[in-house]
């Protein structure tokens, strides 16, 4: 981590995360189930300008904590150039998620959970807070939303 350093403006890491948000195509999700058993899992996503879509498995761990507990962690980066994303989810049956949301899925990751064989389910997840940071001297001003309204 770095420890000296000019930190970005708050402006320039908003920035930063949104172009991030458009260019990554994973993301790392944390879950937990009603015991607190956390589930750490890498999915594909993609981010429609006010929440990010994923698509797993209904019944599996992180399918059934996000559809049951109804809130997730989304990591990116390394320790050198963080992004969290904590959200409030809401779960669509792949007969019941909005178009535009699974085809702009299918056209960023070139699959379509609509047509797989296995029944999957999509997440939208929006977000609730969103933190940023490279290095020490980012730490103090790193929350870039809280309440689901970006800082300014």
């Amino acid at each position: 981590m770095t420890i000296n350093g000019t930190p970005r403006t708050l402006e320039q890491r908003r920035q930063d995360v949104r172009d991030r948000l458009e260019r990554e195509r994973d993301v790392w999700v944390a879950t937990a189930d009603a015991d607190g058993l956390p589930c750490l899992v890498a999915l594909w996503f993609v981010w429609e300008g006010e929440a990010l879509w994923l698509a797993t498995r209904p019944a599996n761990p992180t399918g059934r904590n996000l559809r049951h507990g109804r809130r997730a962690r989304l990591a990116f980066g390394d320790t050198e150039d963080v992004v969290l994303v904590d959200g409030d989810v809401e779960t669509f049956g792949a007969a019941d998620v909005p178009e535009a949301a699974a085809d702009a899925f299918r056209t960023k990751t070139g699959w379509d959970p609509r047509t797989d064989r296995a029944v999957y389910a999509y997440f939208r997840v929006r977000p609730r807070a969103v933190q940023a940071w490279r290095g020490v001297p980012e730490l103090p001003g790193r929350h870039l939303m809280r309440d689901g309204v970006w800082a300014s």
